[in-house]
């Protein structure tokens, strides 16, 4: 297992890099997240995206389809693409502090 280290605390990733302890998340850790996956800057899109996967999951226990994150935050597939180089499924839902999503490689 590797950490990160956010705020002087480590916070502990499981083999994929997803948080081990998704209760370990707060915005830091989306921070820190986004500074590893070359997204220096987190903006208002970002954080539409990152607590409507957060929200969604909550309720759900399951991220949702791409389709739906598009239509739900009005955003294009395309647009998120940009947002989250790393890819909307797994980019997104990392620096959401969700664990991986199903079928994503």
């Amino acid at each position: 297992m590797t950490h990160i280290k956010v705020d002087g605390k480590e916070i502990e990733l499981n083999e994929d890099g997803f948080l081990a302890h998704p209760e370990d998340w707060n915005e830091d850790v989306a921070r820190a997240y986004g500074v590893m996956e070359n997204i220096p800057e987190l903006t208002g899109d970002h954080w539409k995206v990152i607590y409507y996967l957060r929200n969604y999951y909550d309720r759900f226990r399951i991220a949702p389809m791409i389709r739906k994150l598009c239509k739900d935050t009005g955003l294009s597939l395309k647009e998120i693409e940009k947002l989250f180089p790393p890819g909307p499924a797994k980019g997104a839902c990392k620096l959401a502090g969700l664990p991986k999503p199903t079928g994503c490689l």
